[in-house]
């Protein structure tokens, strides 16, 4: 019988379309000898769609009409329910429109990528692809990844965070923090989103508050870096759990400006997006051999210390001044799964899927030798009561 696997994405995010595209790529590199595929698109207000026009990415110009051709769909939060329901039930029948056994998230940005949409699957049970709830939240939130990545011995630029009530209640003392601390130039970028979406850089105190109050749109939490003025952008993935990853060859990503924008990364000079593959870079990344292999190994790391699983991405920094690499973050849910840097290193496109419906069976397999609850009924044995409770357990 043919494993039956739910793509999941769209979502309330910044990066929807950037989800979408990545979504249509993987759905059409899955083998259908092995797998039956369906497609569920949430879209920007929330709900849950699946339907066969979902498979064609020129639907999307018209998301009106596109979901009128759709069912509206959901899935239950009860642990071992793997079913997708029909919305609106006929009066005849049960409702499922097909039951999952595999769920594969690629829903980039906020409400997916961060570990919102993580503990749903993991509420309900079911295998699924890709980070759980704990590594998404901290490969996604950029100050905290970069605490753990320091402390366990990564290289991470220099950087201030605060929140946006911070801002505005001490602006003046963490505009002399940063100034201090990390002078000009700085990189400006909200904690929680990626696509480059509300990055911004700032050469002097003017520049620093147009960013931050950018920033301050996107997300609650921002953080500001020291910026590498001669440097260079590499990207490494890998693939697998944290006990167990190998890693891709480099590429280096072409930028047009000071930043790598989100232009560059999914319009790569093309008439409309095609997603990361279409953008502009050098696969392998021209570096030497030493360093190529250093930046491997430090992408691996983070992958391993993050405790992450599945396919990520990690985007590091190296001053071509001093040669020196900085990881710059992880992207847990990749534009494209960064099909093509393993397509560079050996694997097809078809064979990444293959490998993350393997994994997440084989992380659902251990987690089912786990005790997360106990047979013994502590009120049976007149226990369980300390203080607020009412009436007397006999």
């Amino acid at each position: 019988m043919k494993t039956n696997i739910g793509v999941f994405f769209g979502g309330r995010s910044t990066e929807h379309e950037i989800s979408v595209i990545s979504a249509n790529q993987a759905m059409h590199a899955i083998d259908r000898d092995k797998y039956n595929v369906t497609p569920i698109y949430i879209s920007k207000n929330g709900k849950w769609y699946t339907g066969e026009a979902l498979f064609d990415v020129a639907n999307y110009r018209n998301t009106d009409e596109l979901l009128k051709k759709c069912e509206e769909v959901y899935m239950r939060p009860i642990f071992g329910d793997y079913n997708i329901y029909k919305a609106k039930k006929s009066m005849f029948g049960n409702g499922v429109v097909t039951s999952l056994d595999v769920a594969i998230p690629v829903l980039h940005g906020s409400n997916g990528e961060d570990g919102t949409f993580e503990g749903i699957l993991e509420a309900i049970g079911i295998p699924f692809a890709g980070c759980d709830v704990l590594s998404s939240a901290n490969g996604m939130d950029k100050i905290t990844m970069k605490m753990i990545l320091a402390s366990n011995g990564i290289p991470v630029v220099d950087y201030v965070w605060f929140t946006d009530k911070e801002w505005f209640a001490k602006h003046d003392e963490l505009v002399s923090k940063i100034e201090s601390t990390l002078g000009y130039p700085v990189i400006v970028k909200p904690a929680n989103l990626g696509s480059s979406v509300g990055i911004g850089r700032a050469a002097d105190r003017q520049k620093l508050e147009e960013c931050v109050e950018d920033a301050t749109r996107y997300s609650s939490r921002i953080i500001v870096e020291h910026m590498v003025d001669n440097l260079k952008e590499i990207n490494c993935s890998v693939l697998g759990d944290c006990d167990d990853y190998r890693t891709s060859v480099c590429e280096e990503p072409i930028k047009s400006g000071e930043i790598l924008s989100y232009e560059d990364k999914y319009m790569g000079g093309t008439k409309g997006a095609k997603g990361m593959q279409a953008s502009q870079k050098r696969i392998p990344a021209d570096l030497p051999e030493k360093m190529s292999n250093e930046i491997r190994f430090l992408a691996g790391e983070t992958f391993r210390v993050l405790s992450c699983h599945g396919v990520s991405r990690v985007d590091v920094i190296v001053d071509a001044d001093t040669d020196k690499i900085y990881v710059n973050e992880i992207n847990t849910i990749p534009g494209s799964l960064s099909f093509y840097l393993w397509e560079a290193t050996g694997i097809t496109f078809s064979q990444l899927m293959d490998k993350l419906v393997e994994l997440a069976l084989k992380r659902n397999r251990e987690r089912a030798n786990k005790t997360v609850t106990y047979s013994r009924n502590i009120f049976s044995l007149g226990g369980g009561c300390k203080g607020g409770c009412k009436g007397k357990l006999k």
